[in-house]
């Protein structure tokens, strides 16, 4: 509280009073202010001036004059001061608002010392500091004897303010109980309390009402209310706030200041938020509050399908591989990335070749992860992982065994044509074709090339038909086999394109096989065994077989000899 005791210029008429120390200097002119009703106080500037109809003094200008009595709507306009003339301002006020019940208290204001002049004129403000809260002069609520002069407000604090000219008389605190009166000196800011019982008896009560010497004024209750809709978010999802008031001034929602009385308003906080609802009227302060609850949690899924594939990869070329769908889903969230693709929607799904990092020969055994993570701006979060299982392997190129086969003198024939492909040849053959069946995995379109010939003995009919024989029965070895006819390439050269001797000497030098002495010597006999063989190539490469002869064979006798071996030593042997 305090107390301005200092008022002599109060004393003075009223017209003779200029609105602030710098005015003496400056040219005035009149205002003439008409009220009605007749108790009706007048503000210019925002300053208090006085009730009842009067003259003003002021600065040559426009002005802002509010004309205020509770009860009734206010009256304001800007309102422009010419030399001449007085300007004339007539304002008959409209009454407003619906009668007020209880509870209620009262206050009762005294002077004391400050009872001098015309200071009964000073405004009572309510609650507030601007001609908004004003609810009448000191005057008019500062009797109870004889003829009532009453403030009747609900029961509460109260904080009063008197003011007048744009001095501040006297400011404080008053707390007001149902059916109490509380009496203040506003010279020294004593208060009294004293029981009421008339308000507890009088029923609802027109806001303002004024006699000869008698005036009532009364107060309506200030209420609010709040409210959120939806009450309960997700994160980045709007709620409406929507809020009412009545008899407010102004309106304060924390960290929305300021705001109308009523009015809505569409939030998004990021975290659970109270909105805390202030309306603040003559009548005193209302709290209000609505909650809005925030849900930051965020939730994921993250699958993959399936979670074991096969991989399998023959030198530069990959024979099986499979792919994975890796499928996501979230919700409440605004960010989502897919380790390791990087920022994926919120929602879907992804087809991924598997493929593995090795690179070397070896077993394949890998799992390869899937990290999602996702977010929001509130806060929340969420990490979801998984797994694809590799399994398979990397493999060379298989090495197609390319031998040359070798026949005996004379053999196959067309009385025997099986006859004559001995154990040993049979058993390259049958290498030839297990890694031929391999090395089709490789490349589907490779083929068998066989070329077959005869040594130079004979006539050249004989020679083409035998080295024909030669060639179809190896062929259907291969076949046997497994090889299919389709793969197979065959031409016979009977004895032509023979190997010169020196071919074969060269041979023999590289074979890592040695002939016996015995084949040394007799190099006419080893000339003639080469001569008698089937050639293998292999297409597209065009790698040939190897033409060493099989020295260390069990039964490489009976391909060298020159002599024609009997059928029987042969079919032993097959």
């Amino acid at each position: 509280m305090k107390n301005l005791a200092c008022r002599m210029f109060c004393t003075l008429p009223a017209a003779a009073i200029l609105l602030g120390t710098a005015a003496y200097a400056q040219e005035t002119a009149k205002l003439k202010v008409s009220v009605y009703p007749d108790e009706a106080y007048t503000f210019v500037d925002g300053k208090a001036i006085g009730p009842g109809n009067r003259t003003i003094k002021l600065t040559l200008g426009s002005h802002n004059v509010i004309v205020a009595n509770y009860g009734f709507k206010f009256f304001q306009k800007d309102v422009t001061v010419d030399s001449g003339k007085p300007t004339t301002l007539k304002v008959t006020l409209d009454p407003s608002g619906d009668e007020v019940s209880g509870p209620r208290g009262r206050i009762q204001l005294e002077l004391g010392i400050l009872s001098l002049g015309d200071a009964g004129d000073d405004a009572v403000l309510l609650n507030g500091k601007t001609a908004n809260y004003f609810v009448g002069h000191i005057d008019e609520m500062n009797n109870d004897i004889g003829w009532r002069q009453e403030l009747v407000v609900p029961p509460g604090n109260h904080q009063v303010t008197v003011t007048r000219r744009g001095n501040e008389i006297w400011s404080g605190t008053i707390a007001v109980a149902a059916n109490q009166r509380v009496i203040v000196t506003i010279s020294n800011g004593k208060q009294k309390i004293k029981d009421w019982p008339a308000g507890a008896q009088l029923g609802a009560l027109h806001r303002f009402k004024a006699g000869a010497a008698s005036a009532t004024i009364v107060i309506a209750p200030v209420s609010s209310e709040i409210t959120s809709n939806p009450s309960k978010i997700d994160c980045g999802q709007p709620s409406q706030l929507k809020w009412t008031s009545a008899e407010t001034i102004d309106a304060d929602i924390s960290g929305m200041s300021p705001v109308p009385v009523n009015g809505d308003r569409t939030v998004s906080p990021k975290q659970t938020t109270s909105y805390d609802f202030t309306a603040t009227g003559p009548g005193g302060v209302t709290k209000s509050s609505s909650t809005v609850e925030v849900n930051t949690a965020v939730q994921a899924s993250l699958a993959a399908s399936p979670v074991e594939v096969r991989y399998r990869q023959i030198g530069d070329k990959t024979l099986e591989v499979n792919d994975a769908t890796v499928t996501w889903s979230t919700s409440n969230a605004e960010s989502t990335s897919l380790d390791p693709f990087g920022s994926v929607p919120t929602s879907g799904n992804k087809s991924v070749t598997m493929k593995p990092t090795q690179t070397t020969n070896g077993p394949v055994d890998e799992s390869v992860k899937y990290t999602l993570a996702a977010t929001n701006t509130c806060g929340g979060s969420e990490t979801k992982t998984v797994a694809v299982h590799i399994t398979g392997s990397i493999e060379p190129i298989p090495d197609v065994l390319l031998h040359s086969v070798f026949f005996p003198t004379a053999y196959p024939t067309k009385q025997n044509p099986t006859v004559g492909l001995v154990r040993s040849q049979q058993e390259a053959l049958t290498a030839l074709a297990t890694s031929f069946t391999k090395y089709l995995e490789y490349d589907p379109d490779a083929k068998l090339s066989l070329a077959a010939y005869a040594d130079e003995r004979g006539p050249n009919k004989y020679n083409q038909n035998l080295s024909e024989l030669r060639v179809q029965r190896v062929k259907e070895f291969l076949v046997s086999q497994g090889i299919a006819e389709s793969k197979i390439e065959t031409s016979a050269f009977g004895d032509e394109k023979p190997l010169d001797k020196s071919t074969v000497i060269e041979l023999q030098t590289q074979n890592p096989n040695q002939p016996p002495e015995t084949r040394i010597k007799n190099f006419r006999s080893s000339w003639l065994a080469y001569n008698r063989r089937v050639d293998v190539v292999l297409l597209p490469t065009n790698r040939e077989s190897l033409r060493f002869y099989p020295n260390n064979a069990p039964d490489s006798d009976l391909l060298w000899q020159r002599p024609i071996p009997s059928p029987e030593s042969l079919e032993k042997d097959q």
